[in-house]
Parts: structure tokens; C-alpha cells; sequence
């Protein structure tokens, strides 16, 4: 007799499970509760899909601020070495951008997603839309449908719903009211942060910030950075955001490849009767939103001008809305789980993806490890099965 197997959630997760699930011979169901699959998926890749870093499996791993074992298990298993080769198995030629990030030669998400789901169909792999999961009754999962209730049994059932950020696209993280006492708070992670802004700055409102190195506790970030109306955000800003969540103070670094001895022995020339903007400017090339910046959190100027610049302070209101994180922390704890990521008090349950309690820095770091755990999940249930 065919076994069966029910996946719920088409991003990259579920999809990679039921990929495994269906090449192990079970005939597989995916249900999601939005009109098209992969969502969040096809946004991640509209400024470029970035799939995976060109990292060895130790590297890769120090990105993770915590790495539970089943996670660092999946992410050996399945890490970028595999990831590259799987998107090239799919049609989807990848180039290593001079960041190490690793993109689709296209760029765009749904060459893949397309490419993916003709894979899935070729196996077999039934997908519903418009079914949104709403619980158990008895071993069965019940669903909300276009058509009314419906309920599905299973030898297996693999969750994969995402987090609680972006609820537009499928994530909003109701599945926490099915695993009483099991799950950490949602927290967001990749995030803006909410400044109050002084009318000066309005004119840089969507400015990027570039050549500066930002600093909260023990994170430490190089990329640019965007002013926007609403504070803080872009690359930058993320590489360093759970450390600020977490309430560590924020400096920026406005001149990185500068000693704070060379930029004070600059500042120490006469200038004349210049004004301390065309002073800035004329020796340090400080101008636009970086001298901004510093005239908006620096003033009054200290006598330790060059400490200022090597470590200005950020004064933020916190995070952005949970809602528009890039993705969250908390979720489903690992203690609920087994190594397979089967949940320990219902055989047969697996989950995987951003519904579990992880996070990661953006750079293909949050991909990887959905892909990763989806399939470490898949292959466990159909070992079950």
C-alpha cells in the first residue's frame, strides 16, 4: 500500500519536503492557506534571490547565533555546497557576487519556483490553495477550504507555516495556539529600527549610509545602511539588529579605515575661520547624510571630536512592527523535538522552517537553513513512514 504524507506550507520548506517525501515513494499533499505557493519566497527575490553563502560548513555555521543540534545536523547535510548543486539541478545557473552571496544567475525567484513546482508535479505531489490548517480532529487535519471544512489523514505530516512576520504572504503565526506550553515568543529579527528625526534630516530621508562600520554588543556590521522617514534599515542595520533588540546601544563607526590618532591629528590643522562643517568636509570628506548624521546624534560637539566620529551614538525608539521583520526569532522550541524534528508528543508530526525557534543573518543564511531543515524533516518522515 502507498503511504501517504501531507505537507503544510509551500515556501521553501515545505516544498523541499514534500520533494523528498515524494522521491521516498509516498504520495504527498500540500496544502497553504494563500492563492499561489511560495510567497515569501518570490519577495525575497525581488532586489535578487539570495539562495546561500560561498562558505565552508564551519564559517557558515558561526552565523547562527545559536545552532541546536538538529539544526547544525540538517545544515551539514544540506549546507551551500548542496544548495548551489540543487538550484543548478533545477535549470538555475548560480554566480558567487564579490560579498560571497549567492544568486540565481537570473536573479529573480520564480524561474526556480516555476522550475520547482513542474519537479514536484512530475511526482505527483497534489498542491491545494487556499487551505488554511486550523487544527486536529483526532488523527485527522482539518482545513478551511474555498469548499468548506476539509480533513485529511496521513502516515506523516510535515508543518511547515513559517514565522510571524510578513502575514500578507502566509506567515502570521496562528499555528502557536496548536503547541500550548512548546513554543518561545515570536521577536523580530532583520529589522528596521524606529528613529525620531529632527527636521534637518528630512531631506535624506532614503539615503544609503556607506563606509561605515556599526557596532551593538558583541555584533558588528559593514554594509550600507538606509535613513528612511521611518528610522534605521537595510544590511547594515540587520547584521547588528538582534543585539539592538536585545537593548545593546548602537555606534557607528563613521570612518572605519581611520585610526581615531589619524582623524584627530586631521582635525588638529588650521583652518582658518571655516565653519566645523567645511572643516569636516575639507579634511575628513565628511558631507550629505553621514554629516547629517553626525550633526543629528553628535551635537554639541565634545572636545574628543575624533572619539565622537569613531563611535557615534544611535539613539533609536526600537525595532520595527513584528509584521515587517525579514523573518523572527522564537517559534517552536527544539526541546519539542526529536533529532528528525518529529514533535516528541505527537509521532508522526514534523516541522520545519522559520516555524521553528532559530534565526539568522540575512546573506542566504535564512534560506539555507529552511531548505535544510525541510528536507532533514522530509527525510526523517519518511523513514517514519
Amino acid at each position: 500500500m502507498t503511504k501517504t504524507a501531507l505537507v503544510v506550507g509551500s515556501g521553501p520548506a515545505g516544498l523541499m519536503a514534500a520533494e523528498v517525501l515524494a522521491l521516498a515513494g509516498l504520495q504527498v499533499v500540500v496544502a497553504d492557506a494563500m492563492p499561489s505557493p511560495g510567497r515569501k519566497f518570490l519577495m525575497a527575490g525581488k532586489s535578487g534571490l539570495n539562495l546561500t553563502m560561498d562558505l565552508d560548513n564551519v564559517a557558515f555555521h558561526a552565523a547562527y547565533p545559536v545552532l541546536p543540534d538538529a539544526l547544525r545536523v540538517a545544515l551539514n547535510d544540506f549546507g551551500p555546497t548542496q544548495v548551489k548543486a540543487w538550484a543548478q539541478g533545477l535549470g538555475q545557473d548560480v554566480f558567487t557576487g564579490s560579498s560571497g552571496r549567492v544568486f540565481p544567475t537570473a536573479m529573480k525567484a520564480s524561474p526556480l519556483l516555476r522550475a520547482w513546482l513542474s519537479r514536484l508535479a512530475g511526482l505527483g505531489v497534489t498542491l491545494h490553495q487556499r487551505w488554511r490548517w486550523t487544527g486536529w480532529d483526532g488523527t485527522a487535519a482539518v482545513f478551511q477550504t474555498p469548499n468548506g471544512p476539509e480533513r485529511i489523514t496521513t502516515n506523516v505530516v510535515v508543518l511547515a507555516m513559517g514565522g510571524a512576520s510578513w502575514s500578507r504572504l502566509g506567515s502570521d503565526g496562528a499555528w502557536v495556539a496548536q503547541f500550548d506550553g512548546q513554543t518561545s515568543p515570536f521577536k523580530p529579527s532583520n529589522m528596521g529600527f524606529v528613529v525620531d528625526w529632527s527636521d534637518h534630516m528630512i531631506r535624506h530621508f532614503g539615503a544609503a549610509v556607506k563606509g561605515c562600520a556599526l557596532s551593538a554588543g558583541q555584533q558588528i556590521g559593514r554594509g550600507e545602511f538606509i535613513v528612511s522617514k521611518r528610522g534605521l534599515e537595510g544590511g547594515g542595520i540587520y547584521a547588528v539588529s538582534q543585539a539592538m533588540r536585545d537593548d545593546a546601544p548602537l555606534t557607528v563607526d563613521m570612518f572605519p579605515d581611520l585610526t581615531k590618532e589619524a582623524i584627530a591629528q586631521r582635525l588638529s590643522r588650521p583652518q582658518g575661520k571655516a565653519s566645523m562643517a567645511t572643516s569636516l568636509r575639507k579634511v575628513l570628506g565628511l558631507e550629505g547624510v553621514r554629516a547629517a548624521l553626525v550633526n543629528e546624534f553628535g551635537r554639541p560637539f565634545p572636545d574628543d571630536l575624533a572619539g565622537l566620529l569613531k563611535a557615534l551614538p544611535i539613539h533609536h525608539l526600537g525595532p520595527r512592527p513584528l509584521n515587517e521583520a525579514i523573518s523572527t526569532a522564537g517559534g517552536l522550541r527544539f526541546d519539542a523535538l526529536d533529532q528528525g524534528l518529529m514533535v516528541r508528543d505527537r509521532p508522526g508530526l514534523f516541522c520545519a522552517g522559520e516555524m521553528l525557534d532559530w534565526e539568522a543573518p540575512t546573506g542566504g543564511f535564512l534560506i539555507t537553513a529552511c531548505l535544510a531543515t525541510g528536507r532533514h524533516a522530509g527525510r526523517a518522515a519518511a523513514a517514519f513512514a
